[in-house]
């Protein structure tokens, strides 16, 4: 047997409606031997059978085409039905029945997906049967249809299976071809990071200052700042592709020492970025955690980067970070208009922006990023937003985290 048949075999016990249509063709046609077989221009094979009449074929079993009506219903595309085989004119001498034993018979053609001949849907009987009614052709080519539309469905659904297959395959490829690159991309950077870094060394320098024009100052400065987005946007990318191609965003959970010193280096950093906006911070850490201080600042750096673009500069940005009996908690809140409801539900999708922030710089992946963060800690990043301000919260629990000190 070879391969195609054995698939065709598969496709159809994978239909469940099957044994049940045999069934209800056994009970009201009072027929001992319903099938589904498989033919094609060289062989006759079973697929599926209900076998009360102990003729003992099975699924897979072959017969000798010319040794079946149904060579002759694949000829034509039509029905063959016999009442009483030994008793009608065209058929009592046909040795197929004397062969095999029945004396009623029906083997009404399927198809499959492409609209071909696929093969019969059989039933027969050692005793004779009223089968050439009106109301019996109608049950079995209903039932007949009823199948090759099955299989026509799970046609399309095997090929969309393996299409959606292929399809993940090629992400999950370009991902790591994304990652791949930016690993790549970092040893240049790197290079060029030191050069300009022993450029603004030099220019700083009290003799050499004196003679640097200040176009030069400017042009190293832009310098600075372009490496720095570059570096920002190969460890957005980098993260995201940790999250679709490993096991979730990497963290390194530790017993945490300098937190409280850690948040307030990165908003002083910010602060220094925004110069024209306000940052009202509160960090009261009474208890030891273990948690990734590293990852924690990103999330920070992205929630007050993303409250100090988008919100009201004329009001402050509200940064709180503390512990209490049972949990870490960061929120950053800003003032400014409220987020809609439809963009929250998307805000944590990689890659999101809203239409009106296309021109800001980034991928759209600070959110996603510290949302990851956040389940990597065990914890969550919710927002709530009304005329009153933008919340963004980080809260995850300590005794949680410190029972699962895990390097991922």
């Amino acid at each position: 047997m070879n391969e195609a048949i054995q698939r065709d075999i598969q496709a159809i016990n994978a239909i469940e409606a099957i044994p049940h249509i045999m069934e209800i063709l056994a009970s009201t046609l009072r027929l001992r031997f319903i099938c589904v077989a498989r033919v094609t221009e060289e062989a006759w094979t079973m697929c599926s059978v209900l076998d009360n009449a102990e003729f003992g074929l099975s699924p897979g079993d072959e017969l000798e085409i010319e040794t079946t009506f149904c060579r002759t219903v694949r000829a034509n595309r039509k029905e063959i039905v016999i009442n009483h085989a030994s008793a009608d004119n065209e058929y009592r001498e046909n040795p197929i029945p004397i062969m095999y034993g029945f004396e009623s018979y029906f083997s009404y053609p399927l198809y499959d997906a492409k609209g071909e001949f696929f093969g019969t849907l059989c039933g027969l009987d050692p005793e004779p049967r009223e089968l050439r009614t009106e109301a019996v052709h109608g049950q079995v080519s209903a039932f007949a249809k009823l199948i090759s539309n099955q299989i026509l469905l799970n046609d399309h659904i095997e090929q969309t299976l393996t299409q959606l297959s292929d399809a993940k395959n090629m992400a999950r490829l370009q991902e790591q071809y994304i990652a791949i690159l930016g690993h790549d991309i970092r040893t240049p950077l790197s290079s060029i990071q030191i050069g300009i870094s022993f450029l603004d060394d030099l220019i700083k320098d009290s003799e050499v200052a004196s003679t640097v024009q200040v176009p030069v100052f400017k042009a190293v400065s832009r310098m600075k700042n372009s490496v720095q987005r570059m570096s920002r946007l190969i460890e957005d990318t980098m993260d995201f592709t940790h999250t679709r191609v490993g096991q979730g965003l990497p963290v390194k959970l530790a017993v945490s020492n300098n937190l409280s010193q850690q948040i307030n280096y990165t908003v002083e950093e910010l602060a220094t970025a925004y110069p024209k906006s306000s940052i009202r911070i509160h960090v009261d850490i009474t208890r030891p955690l273990i948690c990734d201080d590293k990852r924690i600042c990103q999330l920070l750096s992205n929630l007050l980067k993303n409250a100090l673009i988008h919100g009201d500069m004329s009001y402050p940005v509200y940064v709180k970070v503390l512990t209490n009996s049972n949990d870490f908690i960061l929120s950053v809140q800003n003032s400014g208009t409220p987020i809609s409801d439809e963009s929250k539900a998307r805000l944590f999708q990689p890659f999101w922006r809203k239409e009106s922030n296309r021109q800001n710089e980034g991928l759209g992946l600070g959110l996603f990023i510290a949302s990851e963060i956040a389940k990597a800690h065990k914890g969550t990043l919710g927002v709530n937003s009304d005329y009153n301000g933008t919340e963004f919260t980080l809260r995850f629990p300590l005794q949680t985290v410190s029972s699962n000190i895990f390097e991922s």
